[in-house]
C-alpha cells in the first residue's frame, strides 16, 4: 500500500491499544480506497465495541502508571521528539496522506510539516500551563490547579487527519491525558504512521490507543463509553449533535468543531491583487472540503462586477487531477461525497444561477476518481440553499452588497459561525467588522494566517464550541481545581 507503511512495520488492518499492534477482536477489516482512481489499495481494522473497550481501559492503566507519573517537562520532551521523527518523514507521509485522502502533494506536505508543528508547540507549552493565586480573606491562601480530564476521546474526520490529530491529542497528551483515536474510515492511514512514530519517540504503553472503524461503531461505542472523561469531535452537525447526546448520558464535556460556511467580505478598497489568490485558494484547497473554507465571497457593488470577471479568470485557470499529479484540486473523498456536491450543482442550474466559470478537470485524471470541477456561481439571493449550506466541495458563491451594515447582515445570516475575512485598507472598518462577525476567527486583509498552532479556533452557532490550538487547547483538555488553604 505504501512504503512508510511497511517502512515502520505496521500492518493496516491493525489497530494499537496498550503499547502493541494487533487484530480485532473480530478480525473484519474495511477497504482504503484512493479517491484520485476509485480502487481499493488495502484494508484497515474495523474496531468496535469490544476493541473501544481495551483501549479506554489501556488509557486508564496508562494514567496510573509510568504515564500518569510524568512531569510536564518529560511529557513535553516525547512529544518534541514526536515532532521531529514526523519531521524526518515529512514526504513519505505527504504522500500517504495525498493517496488516501486524494489532496494535492504540497497540500499535504505542508499538513505533515503541520503535525511537527503541533507536536513542537505543545511540547513547549506542556509545563507552561500555570494556575495562579486568587486574593482572599485573611488567614487563606488559595490557589488553582490545571489537572488533566484522564482519559480523552478523539474522533478525528478524513480531511486533515495528520493536522486535526495534532491539535487534539497533541494538546490532550501534553495536559496529561491519556488519549483514545478513532480515525475516519476513509482516511486512517496517516494516524496509523502517526502511532507508532509516537511509540518510537517513547510515548509510554497505554498514552495513545489507536482504533480505526466506522463511525456508527466504534465511533458511537467511543463517544457512549463510560470510561471516558472528554470527548473531541471534527465532522457533520448531526453527527456532532449525536456525539453530545452520547456524552451527556456520561456528563461527559466535548469539544465540537462542525464546519461553517465562512465569509470573506470584500469592500471597494481593498488590495485586489492581494485578495485575489486568498479568495479563491480559500474556497477550493482540499477540493473545498474544509471547515473553514470560504465558500461565501461578499463584494461591495460598486466593485462587484470587476472583481466577479477576475474571479472567474482565475476560476478558468484551476486544474484538477490526481493527488500525485499535485495540481490546484484533487478528487473529493469519495463516491458519496460527489454525489451530494453535484447535487448541489444540479440544484443551481435547475434554479437558473448564473455559472460564473469553472476549472477543468485534466485529461490524466482517471475515470473512477471521484472528481468535481471547480466552480463559481453569482447570481444567488443570500438565503438560498448554496448560500446557506456547507457543500463540502469546490462550490464558491459570489454575493453582492452595499454597504457595511448590510454585509454583516449578510455575513452572520447563516446558522454557522467559524471564521471570516474582511478585506479593506480603512483601519476603523477593520475593527468595526472584527467586532460584529458573529464568528470564532476573523482575518482582516488574509485569510487563515497560515494556520497557525498558536491561534485558538473554533466556532459559535452550528459551528460548535470549544477551542483547539493555542493555549486555549490546553485549557480545554483540563479541568481547573481550587484549593482553599486556611491558616489562621
Amino acid at each position: 500500500m505504501s512504503n512508510i507503511l511497511s517502512d515502520f512495520g505496521i500492518d493496516s488492518r491493525h489497530c494499537f491499544i496498550a503499547g502493541a499492534w494487533g487484530p480485532t477482536a473480530s478480525g473484519e477489516t474495511l477497504p482504503a480506497e484512493d479517491p484520485s482512481s476509485g480502487e481499493t489499495m488495502g484494508e484497515i481494522a474495523r474496531g468496535a465495541a469490544t476493541d473501544i473497550d481495551r483501549a479506554v481501559a489501556a488509557a486508564r492503566t496508562a494514567l496510573q502508571g509510568e504515564w500518569g507519573r510524568m512531569t510536564a517537562t518529560e511529557r513535553g520532551r516525547v512529544l518534541v521528539r514526536i515532532g521531529q521523527l514526523v519531521l524526518e518523514q515529512v514526504d513519505q507521509l505527504a504522500e500517504l496522506e495525498a493517496r488516501d485522502v486524494g489532496k494535492p502533494l504540497s497540500q499535504a506536505r505542508a499538513d505533515a510539516v503541520a503535525l511537527a508543528r503541533y507536536m513542537e508547540f505543545y511540547g513547549g507549552a506542556a509545563d507552561k500551563v500555570h494556575g495562579e493565586t486568587i486574593p482572599f480573606n485573611a488567614g487563606y491562601t488559595v490557589y488553582t490547579l490545571r489537572e488533566p480530564h484522564g482519559v480523552t476521546g478523539h474522533i478525528v474526520p478524513w480531511n486533515y487527519p495528520m493536522q486535526i490529530i495534532g491539535r487534539s491529542v497533541g494538546a490532550a497528551l501534553a495536559m496529561g491525558n491519556a488519549a483514545v483515536l478513532k480515525p475516519a474510515e476513509e482516511a486512517s492511514l496517516t494516524a496509523l504512521v502517526f502511532t507508532e512514530i509516537a511509540r518510537q519517540a517513547g510515548l509510554p504503553e497505554g498514552a495513545l490507543n489507536t482504533v480505526p472503524g466506522l463511525g456508527e461503531e466504534a465511533g458511537a461505542a467511543l463517544s457512549e463509553h463510560s470510561g471516558v472523561n472528554h470527548l473531541s469531535f471534527t465532522g457533520s452537525v448531526p453527527v456532532g449533535s449525536m456525539i453530545q447526546a452520547a456524552a451527556a448520558k456520561n456528563v461527559v464535556p466535548v469539544t465540537l468543531e462542525l464546519g461553517g460556511k465562512s465569509p470573506q467580505v470584500v469592500f471597494e478598497d481593498a488590495d485586489l491583487d492581494k485578495a485575489l489568490p486568498f479568495l479563491v485558494r480559500a474556497g477550493v484547497q482540499n477540493a473545498g472540503q474544509t471547515c473553514s473554507a470560504s465558500s461565501r465571497l461578499l463584494i461591495q457593488r460598486g466593485l462587484y462586477d470587476r472583481l466577479l470577471e477576475r474571479l472567474a479568470e482565475s476560476y478558468r485557470g484551476l486544474k484538477v487531477g490526481p493527488a500525485i499529479a499535485d495540481l490546484n484540486v484533487g478528487p473529493l473523498i469519495s463516491g458519496s461525497q460527489k454525489k451530494i456536491v453535484t447535487g448541489f450543482l444540479d440544484l443551481a442550474r435547475q434554479d437558473g444561477l448564473q455559472i460564473a466559470a469553472q476549472g477543468e478537470i485534466s485529461a490524466e485524471a482517471p475515470a473512477g476518481g471521484h472528481y468535481v470541477a471547480p466552480t463559481l456561481i453569482a447570481g444567488l439571493a443570500p438565503d438560498h440553499k448554496l448560500a446557506q449550506d456547507e457543500i463540502f466541495g469546490p462550490v464558491q458563491v459570489v454575493l453582492p452588497f452595499e454597504d457595511e451594515e448590510e454585509a454583516v447582515a449578510i455575513a452572520n445570516g447563516t446558522d454557522y459561525g467559524l471564521v471570516a475575512g474582511v478585506w479593506s485598507k480603512d483601519g476603523d472598518r477593520q475593527m468595526r467588522m472584527a467586532r460584529k462577525l458573529h464568528c470564532g476567527q476573523v482575518f482582516l486583509n488574509n485569510y487563515g494566517a497560515a494556520g497557525g498552532a498558536e491561534l485558538p479556533f473554533g466556532g459559535v452557532g452550528k459551528s460548535g464550541h470549544g477551542r483547539e490550538k493555542g493555549f486555549e487547547a490546553l485549557y480545554g483538555f483540563s479541568s481547573l481545581k481550587t484549593v482553599a488553604a486556611h491558616h489562621g
